[in-house]
């Protein structure tokens, strides 16, 4: 069975940066595609990127777009969310989910088409 971690959360001013990290165990990462969602109080869960399982294919949110990079480590098991540029209007949860997927297979911003979820780390940005 496939957990997932997220880290990497914190108080960040506008425009600063920071690298959320989701590390699996119980399961070989480099099975799944992965999907980085966030969650603001009072607001719908948002599809902010996903990575295929093979790396090859990324997906990004408009409102991250150009600001956010995914990118992926299976030697440590571990899929990156890197953000810069950062706003008020980031200030989130953000989860990661995975789903198993071919090398072939692409990634989705749907939340439903995910089986596995971290618990959510909070990302706050303020002055």
């Amino acid at each position: 069975q496939l957990q997932l971690v997220e880290s990497g959360g914190a108080l960040v001013q506008p425009g600063g940066s920071l690298r959320l990290s989701c590390t699996g165990s119980g399961s070989i990462l480099d099975y799944y595609a992965i999907g980085w969602f966030r969650q603001a109080p009072g607001k719908e869960r948002e599809g902010v990127s996903c990575i295929s399982s093979s790396g090859r294919y990324t997906k990004y949110g408009d409102s991250v777009k150009g600001r956010f990079t995914i990118s992926r480590d299976d030697a440590y098991n571990t899929v990156y969310l890197q953000m810069t540029s950062l706003k008020v209007e980031d200030t989130a949860i953000y989860y990661c989910a995975a789903h198993r997927s071919p090398p072939t297979g692409r990634a989705t911003m749907t939340s439903g088409d995910y089986d596995y979820w971290g618990q959510g780390t909070q990302v706050t940005v303020s002055s």
